[in-house]
């Protein structure tokens, strides 16, 4: 038995089930839909810091196995407070910035015990006299802000060696340093970002800041917060392109019962989605909540061919259960296997090592299989109890009547002069795509924060820390890994010392400070201050002296490791990779039994590590889309060509869509990756829907051209609408507060239409010059004369 007689028997079989027990199906989706309803309002928002780093990753393995001592160079906040009228100097400022400071210390997740401002113990001033070193915290124990007391805090400053980085470079603001932690203590719950977010807000930022104060808040928990507060917006974008679907299969069906029923089942395909993703324990994060949104859009673009067929069908005769079987029979094996491409292109985000991205997959991924339910079965079975109206009628009798020009323009596509100039033109395309889009970087490319408007208050306020301090926000830690009790030895000290040499001299490195940077200072102060002494001593009594008095965030508990802090200019793709082969290249040459140089902490580190697993999986996740939706088309129609000249459009969009984002400054990143995968996945659905029904007239003797031109005429405007469909569901991201929304809003949407495109002008040429011949074989001679 043949594979076509095999899944016509498929299809009889399972329209026979379908409409044979109509009512059957009705209850079953009505009771699967009220638990997933109940599920689904369950569902809460759940970002954490875990989830938006590479877990496995050997770079974060090894922040990950000293986290509690890295804690404060790891999820830290930094709040500057600034006086707008003068120095920090006077006693109202310092009253102020004491109190936010215990506002600071009370909010849940902070980690207490390494809180740092200057009112802390833990800011210390060091001095030396002809007694020794002295030292003490920069505010004492009973100050009462009195003129002396506040010249001596200023005099402490100066001391401390914290101007710069707890002080700002004019004096006019100081800093609060907030690590915090990943998962509550007392109860075990992890830290809510949303929850902490709302109370930097309301408990510091609008309670402390007026005319004379402005609070800046930095950190990675501050980006996450005040993304989950941008995507509340995302409801209102989910009700315009509601709105603007609806609207659009009005004016494209007339009928406003297949409005209805279509509208309702791809509603009904968002509940369960979002129930499903409830009872599996995956939250909503900044990622993960906009796959409702191609969940839907998705669902309607494959229902338009539903309702176009569905009318059709009525047109010529059919009652309306014997139309809803011949949609249902077209549309069931093309369908499926599109949707099931949709979920392939999904799948592939498995490959990135990376939480949410891996959740965005397992999302999208249950999105379409439900699709798949409610399209496939559900919307059938509801159209032929609703039928079709008789304005509906009218629309598909107008259509039937019409001229078809731009059909009778596109269907001389096939003709083999045009085709060859068509395909010439898409290879100079092409050529050109590759040599722009080779200068496509991996990683962030802008300052501040890339996920959030370059205007937005966290930009600003990162943009104020940086005009006014002189320890940059981004910052790359290296930890050297010593035996118990040796990290301050002298070989250990030498070779950091010369790689901070070496680090300092890299561009974009701005400065750095390890232990021995302290060290040395100490040493020196104990010799009355001479610069001379400013050194690393190989004489253990000396480096073991100064030690004591090091603060114990330069090493750990066992000394047996030490950090060594690396200053950065920035964090885009470029700087992190100079440093990054710098380090590896000085781990490689001065690694040891002794000691080991081991990559990476910091938010700039963590960020480098990120990089890294995108570009490794850039090439897996492509290869492996490509072949598994390659392979569903082939299984579809049974020549590797045909898949060919489908798949190629597809590849030429991937190729313009880097163009499109080496032109608007994108970097392929966290944010970005997901597009391709999701783009050529979703694209293909175009050249199944055209081809399936270009085959079935070429199988009823038309020439080729014949054939397109019917094929054109009658899906050619529903494989339109699908696009528009499909770009309206992610155009509205555009206007997203979020900016790696709004990226790949636009990316979606430039790719979704050029998919179209690609598909209606280019498959046709292509088929004619490279695949008419097994065409012209499989259905005979009558197809081929033109």
């Amino acid at each position: 038995m043949s594979n076509s007689s095999k899944t016509g028997q498929l299809v009889q079989f399972t329209e026979q089930l379908l409409f044979g027990y109509r009512k059957v199906v009705l209850v079953v989706f009505a009771v699967i839909s009220i638990l997933m309803a109940w599920f689904a309002v369950q569902l809460r928002p759940d970002a954490s810091f875990a989830k938006m780093v590479p877990a496995n990753h050997p770079y974060i393995a090894n922040y990950l196995k000293y986290q509690n001592e890295l804690r404060p160079l790891g999820n830290v906040l930094r709040i500057a407070v600034h006086n707008k009228q003068g120095s920090i100097y006077n006693k109202e400022f310092l009253e102020t910035l004491h109190q936010i400071t215990d506002e600071v210390f009370y909010i849940p997740g902070v980690d207490r015990g390494n809180l740092a401002s200057i009112w802390t113990p833990n800011v210390m001033w060091r001095q030396v006299t002809e007694d020794g070193l002295r030292m003490g915290p920069v505010i004492g124990q009973g100050f009462e802000g009195t003129p002396a007391q506040i010249e001596e805090v200023k005099k402490n400053v100066e001391q401390s060696g914290r101007i710069g980085s707890f002080v700002g470079n004019d004096a006019r603001s100081a800093v609060i340093l907030a690590p915090l932690l990943e998962v509550n203590p007392e109860t075990g719950e992890k830290l809510d970002y949303a929850d902490l977010s709302r109370r930097l807000e309301e408990q510091v930022r609008n309670k402390y800041e007026n005319q004379n104060i402005s609070i800046h808040i930095t950190g990675f928990a501050k980006i996450v917060g005040d993304l989950i507060e941008g995507t509340q917006a995302i409801v209102g974008f989910f009700a315009i392109t509601f709105v603007l679907t609806v609207a659009l299969l009005l004016a494209y069906s007339w009928c406003w019962k297949s409005t209805l029923v279509t509208v309702f089942c791809c509603l009904l395909a968002v509940l369960w989605h979002l129930g499903l993703v409830s009872l599996l324990g995956i939250g909503l994060d900044p990622y993960s909540i906009l796959v409702p949104f191609l969940t839907f859009a998705i669902g309607v673009s494959h229902a338009i061919q539903n309702v176009r067929t569905m009318a059709s069908a009525r047109h010529f005769g059919a009652s309306k259960i014997a139309a809803a079987k011949v949609t249902f029979s077209l549309l069931f094996i093309p369908g499926s296997v599109a949707l099931l491409a949709d979920a392939v292109g999904f799948s592939t985000l498995l490959v990135i090592d990376i939480g949410v991205i891996r959740e965005l997959a397992v999302s999208a991924s249950i999105g379409v299989a439900v699709i798949i339910c409610t399209k496939m079965f559900l919307l059938p079975v509801l159209m032929s109890y609703v039928d079709v109206t008789p304005t509906g009628l009218r629309r598909v009798a107008l259509v039937e009547q019409g001229r078809h020009r731009v059909a009778g323009w596109l269907s001389r596509l096939t003709e083999k002069r045009i085709a060859l100039y068509v395909v010439a033109a898409a290879a100079v395309v092409l050529a050109l795509g590759l040599w722009r889009a080779s200068f496509i970087q991996i990683g962030d490319l802008d300052k501040g924060a890339p996920e959030l408007r370059a205007d937005s208050r966290y930009n600003q306020d990162v943009a104020f820390l940086v005009d006014n301090y002189s320890t940059s926000s981004d910052v790359f830690v290296v930890m050297v890994q010593t035996p118990e009790g040796e990290c301050g030895a002298y070989p250990v000290a030498a070779a950091v010392e010369h790689f901070q040499w070496q680090m300092e001299n890299l561009p974009g490195v701005e400065s750095s400070i390890s232990l021995f940077t302290v060290m040395k200072q100490i040493i020196a102060g104990f010799n009355g201050g001479n610069p001379k002494w400013m050194a690393i001593s190989r004489d253990r009594y000396i480096s073991n002296s100064a030690h004591k008095n090091i603060p114990t965030s330069l090493y750990n508990a066992k000394c047996s490791m030490t950090p060594v802090i690396l200053f950065l200019s920035d964090h885009k793709a470029q700087t992190l990779q100079r440093v990054m082969e710098q380090t590896e290249a000085f781990a490689q040459a001065h690694n040891s039994d002794k000691m080991k140089f081991l990559l990476a902490a910091g938010n700039s580190g963590i960020q480098g590590a990120t990089n890294v697993v995108v570009q490794d999986s850039l090439r897996i996740m492509l290869l492996l889309v490509y072949c598994m939706v390659g392979a569903l088309v082939w299984w579809e129609f049974k020549s590797f060509r045909v898949m060919l000249c489908i798949m190629v459009p597809l590849f030429i969009t991937e190729v313009l869509c880097k163009v499109v984002m080496v032109q608007l400054g994108l970097g392929i990143k966290v944010a970005t990756l997901p597009v391709i995968a999701l783009g050529v996945g979703i694209g293909v659905d175009y050249g199944i829907y055209i081809y399936s029904r270009l085959e079935c007239f070429l199988a009823q003797g038309f020439s080729f051209k014949e054939a397109y031109f019917e094929t054109l005429r009658s899906t050619g405007v529903a494989v339109a609408l699908t696009a528009v469909t499909l770009a309206l569901g992610v155009a509205t991201w555009v206007f997203s507060a979020i900016q790696f929304q709004a990226d790949m809003g636009l990316l979606l949407t430039f790719m979704f239409l050029w998919n179209m495109v690609g598909a209606v002008v280019l498959i046709p040429a292509l088929v004619r010059v490279f695949a008419y011949g097994p065409v012209k074989k499989r259905f005979g001679p009558s197809v081929g004369e033109l």
